[in-house]
């Protein structure tokens, strides 16, 4: 708890600043409780930021509780943990303002305050006067560091606002300066800078500082990306002096989100050369962004820079060549760097080259086997022309280059298989399947048939597989169908078109993605199903 009157020594290196669970939780859809606020801030202590923005305590109850139970459950080793609120209201003397007293009751060492810097937004949303304004911003940032707080200031709509009346926006930081804020944070608040303004805007502004004796604030930036330049405007400011910056991992935020901490610690540190966190921790983003994305339920897209799943992924064959000879050639850094992996995707573009590449990813040198890599590549574009998709389905590309290699796993040969679908009687739809296999190995070829029912046809398919697979290979009980994935090949045959169905498996310590097509939804649920189940069999060594 933090109350006394010596006050919470600054942190004098660079900030990275974590607004995740505040502002990142303003994004549509993305909801926290108090235990995944906590997860969160754990992973985002992990990750190196120095600050973590838990909320905004006595405005929102569930961010109240995160502060109580911070208190006792949260042990930090790298952040600092800062409370968001607002300054006082007008015309309410600070030390009864209970926004403010709750500020002090969370027990954070870093309080960080929104203020109006915008004159449209004092006299339009705030309904007061440009003098009140300041005075609340002095009175507030003055009584938080008297009690022992260090504080920043938020200044909201900075830019839009310089850009309107710069007197007034200057004056604002200003008094925040002078009342004792540690840090002066310029905020993009609509998104809607570029670049070049960030740098002419914030030069501009630190003469001004400079000619109101307020020289020597440390300055930050806080950027939206609803122009698509969050990061660049982030490192535009950290190119013009700042040395503080905000911004959510993943992206997160309302609209189109603010800047993603990830990308923009990386860019610092990687090519920036800025020296902000130990290589062993950077080598965590990747693993860190991932765990953020499953705990709010918004996984990390395969886009995203340096993290996402296709961010070292390659597809064409010529830069497979390539790559072949020095990855460096077409990749900008060292995946490892953040954790992550280069990787070959296999698709009709593939040549002999990201073919053998892609084998050497999956265990096998297939280095000096032309043909073989002849037969691969000629087999992957014959499939994909009818429909078959490996890019996101190594474990059936695995299946193919097994086969080639006549070493294909075989735990049962499919005698026959059905599933039907029928109304009963009191309007319900029922689904059975059959399936018949015979059991391959060693002994006799015992005919093995299992009845399900599921919840329509392909999940009565594959519980009769996985019934019919229980007796001889028990394993299978381990394995989880975690998602599924229908696409229509050919929409202009109506029901007649091809499908392809993509399925996500995970268990025994394995998630792998196998991938069926067929004439219908059913045949081509049943190859991706069946081959997931071999493909788990087999790496887990049975």
């Amino acid at each position: 708890m933090t109350n006394s009157s010596v006050p919470t020594a600054p942190i004098s290196g660079f900030h990275l600043y974590d607004t995740t669970l505040r502002d990142g939780s303003q994004q549509e859809g993305l909801t926290l409780s108090v235990a995944d606020k906590l997860a969160v801030a754990r992973h985002l202590d992990d990750l190196g930021v120095t600050y973590i923005e838990g909320g905004w305590p006595g405005a929102v109850p569930r961010d109240t509780e995160f502060f109580a139970r911070a208190a006792g459950e949260l042990e930090l080793r790298h952040a600092r943990l800062a409370a968001f609120g607002a300054t006082r209201k007008a015309g309410v003397p600070v030390a009864e303002d209970p926004q403010v007293a709750a500020l002090v009751d969370s027990g954070a060492p870093t309080i960080t305050l929104v203020a109006k810097s915008d004159l449209r937004h004092v006299t339009g949303a705030l309904r007061t006067t440009a003098e009140e304004n300041l005075a609340m911003v002095r009175d507030t940032v003055a009584h938080l560091v008297g009690r022992g707080h260090e504080v920043f200031v938020d200044a909201e709509h900075f830019f839009d606002g310089f850009l309107h009346d710069a007197d007034y926006t200057t004056a604002v930081l200003v008094a925040a300066q002078e009342a004792g804020a540690g840090v002066l944070v310029l905020c993009d608040t609509n998104g809607g800078m570029l670049p070049h303004q960030v740098t002419e805007i914030i030069a501009t502004l630190r003469g001004r500082l400079e000619a109101a004796g307020a020289g020597e604030a440390r300055l930050g930036a806080h950027t939206h990306n609803d122009t698509g330049c969050a990061v660049a405007n982030a490192l535009a400011a950290v190119r013009s002096g700042i040395t503080h910056v905000q911004g959510c991992v993943n992206g997160y935020g309302e609209r189109t989100g603010n800047a993603d901490l990830i990308t923009l610690m990386a860019n610092l540190q990687l090519k920036m050369d800025m020296d902000l966190l130990p290589a062993e921790t950077l080598a965590e983003a990747t693993r860190i962004a991932h765990a953020l994305g499953e705990i709010v339920n918004m996984p990390v897209t395969p886009r995203a820079p340096y993290v996402g799943a296709s961010a070292f992924a390659h597809k064409a064959g010529l830069h497979a060549s390539a790559i072949r000879v020095d990855p460096d050639l077409y990749q900008h850094t060292d995946p490892q760097l953040v954790g992550n992996d280069m990787r070959m995707i296999i698709s009709d573009m593939a040549g002999r080259a990201s073919i053998e590449l892609k084998g050497r990813e999956l265990g096998f040198d297939l280095a000096g086997e032309p043909e073989l890599l002849s037969r691969l590549a000629a087999a992957v574009k014959q499939r994909e022309a009818v429909g078959y998709s490996y890019e996101a389905a190594d474990a059936s590309f695995e299946l193919l280059l097994l086969d080639q290699l006549g070493r294909v796993p075989s735990y049962s040969t499919v005698e026959s298989w059905r599933a039907i679908s029928q109304l009963g009687r009191d309007g319900t739809l029922e689904s059975e399947a059959t399936v018949k296999l015979l059991a391959d190995g060693d002994g006799p070829h015992e005919r093995k048939v299992a009845i399900a029912e599921g919840n329509g046809p392909v999940n009565a398919l594959d519980r009769a597989l996985r019934e019919a697979l229980r007796e001889r290979h028990p394993e299978v009980d381990e394995f989880e169908l975690r998602d599924f994935k229908v696409r229509i090949l050919d929409a202009h045959h109506g029901t007649d078109a091809t499908t392809r169905v993509l399925v996500r498996t995970s268990g025994r310590g394995l998630e792998f993605q196998t991938v069926g097509v067929g004439p219908n939804v059913i045949e081509a649920s049943w190859e991706a199903i069946y081959d997931a189940y071999t493909y788990g069999l087999f790496k887990s060594g049975v």
